[in-house]
């Protein structure tokens, strides 16, 4: 048996931001710990662990040595209603604070459930957007591990633009910069990158976050070094800390309920974005599956939101799911030739996996440069041509809606016979076989095998920085 056999296992704590595309790739990594032999606690709160409790069910029926954890979320106190959990249930910005500074109230129940354990936590891990976990570490005496959702090469833009101010006298909009610092010729813009925070009134927050990035003992991201080497690199250097590539997560679940039960996230469309899609769609003569996630029943979306006809005319090639589908197993479908992504990295890495080409369709964060990611490096993907962001809070006027001609034309361009879809598809599939390789064998395997070693080897300490 070799030295992490014989090892005690460690207890890693995680901690996701409350929401759901955050919570998702967390619980991914949850299985990832227990599986290679870790204990695992994931904390949550009451409402946020009902969003998954079917997840919660599963690791429960098959042993896996998860300890769900909810812990009461003081909302009242912060001005929240109760039951107000979740970020993705939210819009305005001073909720979205109100519900940081709940988050932080945490610290002290946290701290005294941890001491009560008889397995004491070995380390944690957390979403950045959770800076005050960094204080609960270090109170602990334990490494406080900082979970960042980005690939390495989004990762390494946001801290050179953060790093270097690069905004600091740019005016908003899509003026683009050279970044400094980077590997290669990049131009960014203002409009187009990762905000972290950047609206009046999270300035304490944001500096937080920033402050608990440059503490934090390393970075764990759910990517792989095979599929952004250069990056990785480039990153690990400039923060000058381990970054722990240990992605694609999701690939250690093979039990196939535990993939469909991945997320529970529902959003509402508005009525011009998903007639465009409809005709584009229709346009294109090519066989789809369309999931709309939405708010409303099943019914009141059939008689609001489709173009009189589009079903009876696209039935035979066409499938709609009207609320949550599991992207994962759609995907992993053997007639899936293609998919259309907001270019969030859950989604783009699940692709990614899948050996799809992809259609990038951006709408905010740090979604535009995982979209210079796919087309320019990897080379698998093709714009729809979206040039402006699109978030939450965002009035329908605002909104610069893609037309249904350019559906088409990407719909068909994608999926058709020319030499450049050929390329893209036959890179696609060399993604998938390294995504594969690399959780089963490969770096990122070896990369969770010497994060727990790591863990073990540093034991209860109170030198944390």
């Amino acid at each position: 048996m070799n030295s992490l056999d014989d090892a005690p296992k460690p207890h890693f704590v995680l901690i996701p931001f409350m929401a759901q595309g955050h919570t998702i790739p967390m619980i991914d990594m949850a299985h990832l710990l227990a599986k290679h032999g870790a204990m695992v606690s994931f904390i949550t709160t009451p409402v946020n662990a009902a969003r998954i409790q079917s997840t919660i069910d599963r690791a429960r029926e098959l042993n896996i040595p998860i300890r769900f954890v909810p812990l009461r979320l003081p909302c009242a106190e912060v001005g929240l209603l109760d039951g107000c959990e979740n970020v993705d249930e939210i819009l305005e910005k001073d909720q979205v604070m109100k519900m940081t500074d709940a988050y932080g109230m945490l610290h002290k129940p946290l701290v005294l459930y941890l001491q009560e354990q008889s397995v004491p936590p070995s380390c944690i891990v957390s979403d950045l957007c959770q800076p005050w976990t960094g204080d609960v570490a270090r109170e602990l005496g334990i490494p406080r591990l900082m979970f960042n959702g980005f690939c390495a090469f989004a990762s390494l833009c946001r801290y050179l633009i953060h790093q270097d101010k690069v905004f600091e006298n740019v005016p908003d909009g899509d003026e683009l910069v050279i970044l400094p610092g980077f590997p290669h010729h990049l131009e960014v813009s203002k409009a187009r990158s990762p905000g972290n925070f950047n609206s009046p009134g999270f300035e304490k927050f944001r500096a937080k976050i920033l402050d608990e990035e440059r503490r934090a003992d390393s970075v764990v991201t759910n990517s792989f070094y095979e599929l952004e080497p250069l990056y990785v690199d480039s990153y690990q250097k400039m923060i000058g800390k381990r970054v722990w590539t240990i992605g694609p997560m999701f690939l250690c679940n093979t039990d196939r309920s535990t993939i469909a039960d991945r997320g529970a996230k529902r959003h509402q469309l508005i009525k011009s974005i998903l007639e465009e899609i409809a005709l584009g769609l229709e346009a294109s003569k090519r066989p789809f599956l369309w999931v709309i996630k939405s708010d409303n029943m099943p019914s009141e979306t059939d008689k609001l939101f489709l173009p009189e006809g589009f079903e009876e005319r696209t039935r035979g090639r066409g499938l709609i799911i009207q609320g949550w589908a599991p992207q994962a197993l759609i995907l992993s479908h053997p007639s899936v030739g293609g998919f259309v992504t907001h270019c969030g990295w859950n989604s783009k890495i699940e692709g990614v996996s899948a050996g799809l080409p992809m259609i990038t369709w951006p709408h905010c964060a740090e979604q535009f440069l995982n979209e210079e990611l796919i087309m320019n490096a990897l080379k698998v993907g093709l714009a729809v041509g979206v040039q402006s962001i699109t978030n939450r809070t965002m009035k329908a006027h605002e909104i610069s809606v893609v037309k249904r001609d350019q559906i088409e034309r990407a719909v068909v361009e994608l999926m058709g016979d020319e030499t450049g879809a050929e390329e893209r598809r036959a890179r696609a599939k060399e993604l998938k076989e390294k995504a594969r390789k690399a959780i089963d064998e490969g770096s990122s395997y070896n990369n969770v095998r010497q994060l727990i070693e790591y863990i073990s080897s540093r034991g209860t300490r109170t030198d944390v920085q």
